[in-house]
Order: C-alpha cells, then sequence, then structure tokens
C-alpha cells in the first residue's frame, strides 16, 4: 500500500512565515542602523571636542642666514614685523650703532635699513636695550639713558612693487647725566605720555612725561622726577613696569618682590615688599601679564612663577598663584603676549618655554638641540624668531588652538585674576585682557542639585500615588486618575518652565515663610488626623470610605494645612523674623533668597517627571500577579502586610526603573532649568540659590560660541558629559534591575 503524505504548509502558513522572515530582517536593520547612529553621534561629539587637549603645533615657517657683514655681536634685538595684509614675514634687527633693518625671512633680502639717533645725541652713543611695547611699537635706550619711542610703519607701494619699512619718533626722553644706569624699564601706555624706570646704584629714577589738559581745556606738557631710594635698590637684579606705568615690580638677588604704586601725579601711595623664595634664590627676570593684575617672576633655579594681589586685612598683596614648568637652568627673558595669557621665557642656555598662566600648561619648547642667542616674539603670539649659534635667523609658525583648557581648569580649583582663593568658576565673556574660565563643576553641580531637589519632589509623590492607584484604589477610580496624571506628560516642557518662573517664582516669593511651614504643619496635621481617625472608624459609615477611598478624608486635612500656614506665616514673621524673613536669612545664616532657584526648579521639573515614574511604577505594581495577592490575604495577612512582602518586592525591578528613567529625565531636562532658575554657574547646594545645569548651559552659551573656537568646543565637551551621565545612569539601573529581576525569580 503506497504511503500517504500530508503537505501540511498551506498558503497562508508559507506566507506568513516569508511575512515574519522580512520583518526580522527589518527590525535587526532598523535596530543595528539606530545603535550606529548613536555611535556616530558619540564619536561626532568627542572628535570636536578633543582637540582641546591636543598640544600646539610648530612649524618652521622660513630660516635664513644674517645678511653679509652683520655680527651677531653687533645686534641689541629682533622683532617680528607684520605686514598690512599678513602675507610677508619681516624680521626686524636693531643694532648697536643705533640702525634698525628689515630682512624678508622667507627670501633674506634686506628690505630698509635706517640710521637712528638718540635726542640730542653726537654719534658716540651706543644703543644698549631694545624693548617692545606691542602692536609694531618699540623703545630704544642708549647708554646714556637717552630713550626713543618709535613705530615701525609699513609704506605701501604699487601691487608690483614691495612694501617699505621706516621708523616713525612717538616721544623722546633725554639723557640722565651723572647717572650710570643698571637697568631700564619703558612704557607707553597711551599717546603723549611716557613712564621710564631708571635703576642705577643707588636708586631708581622714574620720570613720567607726556600732555594733559588743564582746568581751561588747553593742553600743556608736564614732566615729572620720582627717586626711590631703599635699601633693597643694590640688591635687584630685575625690574619692570606694568603697561599702564602705575606700578614698578622689583626683584632682588634674595628672592624678594618690591613693588611701588603711583597714581596719576606720579607720586608713590603705596609700597610693598614680600619674601617670594624662602631659599632665598635670585629673582632673573620679570614681565606682566596682560591685563596688569597678574606678575611672572623668572629666577636663578630656572623657575617659572605667577604673582596675583589678593585681598588683605587692609590692602592687596601679592600672592603666588600659579607654578609653571620650569627651565634648567636661570631665566634671562620673558615676553607676555598682547593678546591672552600666555608668556615666553628664554633661559641662559637658549631654551625657549611657551607657557599659559591660567591652566599652567607648557605649550612647547624650543632651542633644546640648536640653543637661541636671541629670541622674538610677534605682537599676535603667532610667530617667534630665534636667532642661533650659527647665525641663522629662524621663524616657526605656532598654532597655539586652546592654550587656556588644561583638566585642571576644567575639574579643578584655579586661581584667578581678581579672586581671593582658587575656585570653581564659569565665566565665559569679558573685556579684552579678560581671563576666560571654563571650569565644569559648577554646571556638574548644578545638573545635580536640580535633579536631587527634583527627584526629593518627585520620587515620593509618584511612588507613593503610584502604590495607592495601583494597589488600594478601586478599579474604577483607576481607570479616571491613571490617564489624567498620563497626560501630565504630554505639557511641553516650556510650558512648564513658562509658569514656574512667571507665575510660580513671585508666588513662592511672597509666600516663602508659609511654603516652609507648610512643609511642617501639613505631616504634622496628617499624622494627628490618622491618629484620630482611629477612634472615628468605628462608625460604620466612615468605615465605608476605608475600602478603596480612603484618601477623601484626608483633602480637607490637606486644605486646611495649607490654610493654617498662611495664617500663621504673617505673625511668624513679625514676631521671630523682624518682619523681613528673606533678610533674616541674609543677615543671620548668610543666605541670600533668589527668585528663581532650586525650590522652584523642583516644582517644575518634578510637575514634568511625576507623571513618568508614576506610570511606570503603577504599571509595575498592577501587574503583580493576583494569585501571589489573593493568597496572602488568605492567610490572614492585611493589606499593608501583603503589599509589604509580597506585592512591592515582586514589583521592585519595574520601580527601580521607573526611578532611574526619571532620573535620567531630569538630569537632561533643558527648558525647564533654563526658564526657572537664574543660569547662575554657582558651586551652593542650597536649596534658595540658582544654579546652571549642563543642558542650559549648552542653551545659553550656543549664540555666543564661534565654530571651532574654544568655548564651541568645551561645549561639545559638555555634552560628551551629559551623555556620559545618562548612560551611568541607564546602565545603572539596568544592572540592579537584572539582579533583582533574578532574585525574585
Amino acid at each position: 500500500m503506497p504511503a500517504i503524505s500530508f503537505n501540511l504548509k498551506t498558503t497562508a502558513t508559507r506566507r506568513a512565515q516569508r511575512y515574519d522572515k522580512y520583518a526580522r530582517r527589518i527590525i535587526t536593520f532598523c535596530g543595528t542602523a539606530v545603535i550606529a547612529t548613536m555611535c556616530l553621534i558619540v564619536a561626532m561629539i568627542l572628535g570636536v571636542a578633543m582637540p582641546l587637549f591636543r598640544s600646539p603645533r610648530v612649524t618652521s615657517a622660513a630660516t635664513c642666514r644674517l645678511p653679509e657683514g652683520w655680527k651677531a655681536e653687533q645686534l641689541r634685538s629682533l622683532s617680528v614685523v607684520m605686514s598690512i595684509d599678513g602675507r610677508r614675514l619681516t624680521a626686524g634687527l636693531w643694532t648697536a650703532n643705533g640702525s634698525a633693518a628689515w630682512l624678508d625671512l622667507r627670501s633674506g633680502n634686506l628690505l630698509e635699513s635706517q640710521p637712528l639717533r638718540p635726542p640730542q645725541g653726537d654719534g658716540s652713543q651706543t644703543l644698549r636695550q631694545v624693548e617692545s611695547l606691542g602692536e609694531n611699537k618699540y623703545a630704544l635706550l642708549w647708554d646714556d639713558a637717552a630713550t626713543l619711542v618709535v613705530e615701525v610703519v609699513e609704506i605701501r607701494n604699487e601691487e608690483a612693487q614691495p612694501s617699505r619699512y621706516a621708523v616713525r619718533t612717538l616721544a623722546e626722553l633725554p639723557a640722565l647725566k651723572g647717572i650710570k644706569w643698571r637697568q631700564c624699564s619703558l612704557r607707553y601706555p597711551s599717546d603723549g605720555l611716557v613712564v621710564r624706570a631708571v635703576l642705577s646704584a643707588e636708586a631708581i629714577h622714574v620720570f613720567r612725561q607726556g600732555v594733559r589738559e588743564t582746568l581751561l581745556g588747553e593742553e600743556e606738557r608736564f614732566q615729572h622726577e620720582c627717586v626711590l631710594r631703599d635699601k633693597a635698590i643694590p640688591q635687584i637684579t630685575a625690574l619692570t613696569l606694568a603697561d599702564a606705568g602705575d606700578m614698578l615690580y622689583a626683584g632682588t638677588d634674595d628672592g624678594r618682590i618690591l613693588c611701588w604704586r603711583f597714581n596719576a601725579e606720579g607720586e608713590v601711595v603705596e609700597r610693598d615688599m614680600l619674601r617670594a623664595f624662602a631659599d632665598h634664590r635670585s629673582i632673573t627676570a620679570m614681565a606682566t601679564l596682560l591685563g596688569d593684575v597678574s606678575l611672572v617672576v623668572g629666577d636663578a633655579h630656572g623657575g617659572l612663577s605667577v604673582w596675583t594681589p589678593v585681598s588683605t586685612e587692609n590692602s592687596r598683596k601679592l600672592h603666588l598663584a600659579h607654578h609653571l614648568q620650569p627651565h634648567k637652568a636661570a631665566v634671562c627673558r620673558i615676553f607676555s603676549s598682547g593678546r591672552d595669557k600666555s608668556l615666553l621665557s628664554l633661559d641662559i642656555h637658549g631654551v625657549v618655554h611657551v607657557a599659559y598662566a591660567t591652566s599652567e600648561r607648557r605649550l612647547l619648547s624650543l632651542g633644546e638641540k640648536d640653543p637661541l642667542e636671541m629670541v622674538a616674539w610677534g605682537t599676535r603670539g603667532d610667530i617667534i624668531l630665534g636667532l642661533n649659534q650659527a647665525h641663522e635667523l629662524t621663524s616657526w609658525k605656532i598654532e597655539r588652538r586652546h592654550p587656556e583648557i588644561s583638566l585642571k581648569t576644567l575639574f579643578g580649583k584655579v586661581y584667578y585674576e581678581g579672586y581671593d582663593s582658587p575656585a570653581f568658576v564659569w565665566q565665559t565673556t569679558g573685556g579684552d585682557d579678560f581671563e576666560p574660565k571654563y571650569s565644569l563643576v559648577p554646571l556638574l553641580v548644578g545638573t545635580l542639585k536640580g535633579t536631587f531637589y527634583a527627584m526629593l519632589l518627585a520620587g515620593p509623590l509618584a511612588l507613593g500615588g503610584a502604590i495607592y492607584v495601583g494597589y488600594f484604589l478601586e478599579p474604577k477610580l483607576r481607570g479616571l486618575l491613571k490617564p489624567v496624571v498620563e497626560i501630565m506628560a504630554t505639557l511641553p516642557s516650556v510650558v512648564i518652565g513658562f509658569l514656574a518662573a512667571l507665575w510660580l517664582a513671585p508666588l513662592l516669593e511672597k509666600w516663602l515663610l508659609a511654603f516652609l511651614l507648610s512643609l511642617i504643619i501639613i505631616p504634622v496635621m496628617l499624622i494627628g488626623f490618622l491618629v484620630g481617625w482611629q477612634f472615628l472608624r468605628r462608625c460604620d459609615w466612615l468605615r465605608r470610605l476605608e475600602l478603596h477611598r480612603e484618601f477623601l478624608p484626608a483633602i480637607p486635612v490637606l486644605i486646611l494645612g495649607v490654610c493654617v500656614a498662611r495664617i500663621l506665616a504673617a505673625p511668624l514673621e513679625n514676631a521671630l523674623f523682624e518682619g523681613n524673613f528673606r533678610q533674616w536669612l541674609y543677615g543671620t545664616l548668610h543666605t541670600q533668597y533668589h527668585q528663581r532657584n532650586a525650590i522652584v526648579v523642583a516644582f517644575g521639573l518634578g510637575f514634568a517627571v511625576i507623571s513618568l515614574i508614576f506610570t511606570l511604577a503603577e504599571d509595575a505594581i498592577s501587574n503583580a500577579p493576583h494569585e501571589l495577592g489573593a493568597a496572602s490575604l488568605a492567610l490572614g495577612a492585611s493589606r499593608w502586610q501583603t503589599l509589604q512582602r509580597v506585592v512591592l518586592p515582586w514589583a521592585a525591578p519595574g520601580i527601580f526603573a521607573a526611578v532611574m528613567i526619571g532620573f535620567g529625565r531630569a538630569v537632561g531636562e533643558t527648558m525647564i532649568v533654563l526658564m526657572a532658575t537664574g543660569n547662575t554657574p554657582i558651586l551652593d547646594w542650597g536649596p534658595f540659590s540658582g544654579m546652571r545645569t549642563l543642558s542650559a548651559n549648552i542653551a545659553v552659551e550656543m549664540p555666543e560660541a564661534p565654530v571651532g573656537g574654544t568655548l564651541y568646543r568645551v561645549l561639545f565637551l559638555c555634552a560628551a558629559l551629559l551623555f556620559l551621565l545618562t548612560f551611568l545612569v541607564n546602565t545603572t539601573a539596568e544592572l540592579v534591575r537584572t539582579r533583582l529581576w533574578k532574585r525574585k525569580a
């Protein structure tokens, strides 16, 4: 008898299997695409942020030898002269006989030469010192202290002809007769004003000359000389004036710093002395940073330190703010940048360091293999010109992308100018000589602070509501209340932030004491009500409310507690706080109340998070197997015992996941914290002060961030930290949830 076969695969079955196959491939592709997209987004964010930590790039722009007939011994200084269009790189050469010459570094051709003579000079003087004043301005000092303040100007010719250079005299200071000077420092703070400090064997002569306006509106020339005599004059080894000419600093061979402050008339109004180094090392070089606030000191051991004034009882004193990476030999010259807080230092072995004061980063080093005898720094800080022992001039192009960024400036305490102690500060806008502050610690603290207060409000309310609705409330009311709470999640966050900032914040400020009283009165009244309810429940008609309607008797108690707190607020404020509770906070507890603070954020952000936590937690509780609860009740357990011993342990993974998801939602919220806080990046955990979160900081600073700039990349770093924070929270939540599920199983 032939075998009979049955084809069980009908047409519908084959079609369903084919659809399942296509669906599986589509779902796999979409899931892979989502994961790949997330990885690409993270890679893009990190790719934009990582250049913050890259070292500067140095490239040799041009190299040429000194012109024939020139000797290095005749040179007194080098300078970098940038053309108007920035295309030509020119070296300025200043010789002992007072000549100025300009050399094209790319071709090695001598472009121009111009002899210079000091005021009232007879040609026998020798140029001794050339000091850069910035923006192609220089001070030329001869051996008799005669001084010229000059400016190198570019004379543009026709396009086919190269430009020419010339020296224009801005100011003249006569020679000092009978004074043999050791060191000199000169500043040209403004047109018509020149300040010169000359150190002799016995005193420091400070000359000030310029033009001032009289009471009648006429201009008159003035000259003023101030002679400083001090016991430490013979020991002075370094001397420098502040760029404004109102401060004079001197360093001694036993490690002391002397400083004098002058008024507008050139008279000394303050004198100070401090011991900079306990080992009495000699101070060999000094310079002021951009802004005339901080002083850079180089010593005989190769050390570089930055000193900034801090407030004391009576005045402001210099205090050690930064230690920079040292040289291996004594520092002989220090040049400060005219663009930022960078500085260039040269030691006696011909090694050059470029560092940034605030971040304490050494950006680059030159001359370690080929020592330099002379060095010059371009006014833009992007060109270094050096003369080596082989009489070769070399220029280096520097790309200092983000020198103000380091791990210390991002996450550590930093001594900033104008601050009396190291601090965590975020401040990105200011004047031309501003010191950028990019500490991310206030932003991280603000993010955690806002999340903490929001979860402090939303967590108990959402979980308590979820437990009651999911277990105690009757199904009919549950079907009404749960959709209402879920609708809260559909309210746009910008609307919540708007209401919190413009309605809740002024209302809370007006009734602050009443709000604080309600936090005490309402729990006390609820506890008293529960105690009294044990006696009232003996009535049959009241006992009926206990079955799935326990919340109804508590509503009047809650309203009564709010009313009592509001009624008692005014008398208590007058009796205990002299009629002004906020003033009492500031005067007694030194706590200032800000209208937009953490309490306002807690209400706004908590309102947005409550619905999310409530929905997920309620689903976890209501999905607990009914058989477990029924068995517990059948064994004689009460509803509270069943909830505590059976339902909550079963629903614990879902409840924990709900809390963590709500935490992640609060961490990443932008609009509510942006509108409901003062966006002040301060390091304060108090509930009465504002904050700035990472997400709000990105929104606030984004219009001010030029593409590719430091702030632009720091904002991407904020985004990376925000992603890392939420990733850690979600990963921790998943690990704990998985462990709870295993324990339950």
